[in-house]
């Protein structure tokens, strides 16, 4: 028999977390969307809360926890600020994981202790200009010189790349051809402030206003031997492994926030009367609310399911994409009727499901679009 009950554990973990972003985040959430603003502050003190490197060893500094702990983390963030959950799912998942998944002793000593902490954060260098659900379209390149490599080409939407506490980037580069023409890839770590590594906050977005998302640029940026990611040409397929394991997070990040969005729609429900009595007892408005409620615990159902197979080291690519896919768009279907059950104060920025109205919207389309998904799970079930 399954159980779906939550050790003592994650309920620790979830307990604290909404906690924190309750009495911390809420009260500057909106100023910071307003402001377009990173904040540091906020940041380290997630580190503080051991909100960093949650699946790292200890031994690397990290807390040796499981996805299933990363996940409710992520989730209770985005209940209240995707931003922040950003911030912290996307360090977890494309920070950390490349350096420990395939990084060698050495890297990882040398890198993850100060990630786990929130002391820096790490980016994950894939998506270019002209390579978006195309990541083997990549044109920045790493070409052989004495002693290491020389890169060139740029990266953009890269969130954690370019705040102060950014203390490098993973990125992919086409290292070379193989014997039929086709670029081999290869990741290379390079550290901020290397000489040729530039990098620029993308402003003026419709969501995560409060999370630092980047532009980089690479012109002759020279890294060496000992800065190679693995072995050479493995750079695809650690990418696509990370966003398998990547997936989870932005799943996590869509329960969230579609239970933060239906609890404003619930509570206004239960406050606003129109017609003599409150909105929650017209059948209309107490059906969404229900809907809402199922397709919640459906996808954070499906959700813990993944996070239990990964810990378990299973194979997750399918259930990863359906889980990430599911819980985006019930992120989406939630966040919508929020706002219909706010009328015209779901479109004020002093209510909540405004912002919640516009963060989900990367969610379709962040670590693999909606389409990119089912095309992975359709090869999955063999078609």
């Amino acid at each position: 028999m399954i159980s779906f009950d939550l050790e003592e554990t994650h309920r620790m973990i979830r307990d604290s977390v909404r906690a924190f972003a309750e009495e911390e985040i809420r009260p500057v959430a909106r100023e910071l969307d307003e402001k377009e603003q990173f904040s540091p502050e906020l940041t380290r003190r997630m580190g503080e809360l051991g909100l960093f490197g949650i699946v790292v060893p200890e031994a690397y500094g990290g807390q040796g926890l499981d996805y299933l702990a990363y996940a409710i983390a992520c989730e209770e963030l985005a209940r209240v600020d995707s931003s922040q959950a950003a911030t912290v799912t996307a360090h977890n998942s494309l920070g950390c994981g490349p350096l420990y998944y395939f990084g060698n002793e050495a890297q990882r000593k040398a890198y993850l202790p100060q990630l786990c902490t929130g002391e820096k954060l790490w980016g994950f260098g894939l998506t270019e200009p002209s390579a978006g659900s195309d990541s083997r379209g990549s044109r920045t390149t790493a070409k052989k010189t004495e002693g290491g490599w020389i890169i060139n080409g740029s990266k953009q939407w890269i969130t954690n790349g370019s705040c102060e506490m950014n203390a490098g980037i993973t990125v992919q580069a086409v290292s070379g051809r193989d014997g039929k023409g086709n670029p081999e890839f290869t990741c290379f770590i390079v550290e901020r402030g290397t000489k040729g590594f530039e990098s620029k906050t993308m402003h003026g977005k419709l969501m995560w206003r409060a999370s630092d998302t980047s532009e980089l640029f690479f012109s002759d940026c020279f890294v060496p031997d000992a800065n190679m990611l693995g072995a050479q040409g493995a750079g695809s397929k650690q990418m696509l492994e990370t966003l398998d394991s990547g997936k989870i997070g932005i799943a996590a990040m869509g329960v969230g926030l579609a239970q933060g969005a239906y609890e404003a729609a619930l509570a206004y429900a239960q406050q606003r009367e129109q017609f003599g009595k409150p909105l929650c007892k017209f059948q209309a408005i107490a059906f969404k609310l229900a809907d809402m409620a199922m397709k919640i615990e459906l996808a954070r159902t499906m959700l813990y399911r993944v996070c239990r197979m990964r810990d378990r080291g299973e194979k997750i690519t399918k259930e990863a994409a359906m889980a990430k896919l599911y819980a985006s768009e019930v992120a989406k279907e939630v966040a919508d009727e929020a706002v219909q059950i706010h009328g015209g104060y779901g479109l004020m920025k002093e209510y909540e499901v405004e912002r919640f109205y516009r963060d989900q919207r990367l969610l379709q389309i962040g670590e693999g679009t909606s389409e990119i998904q089912r095309l992975i799970i359709s090869r999955q079930i063999g078609c």
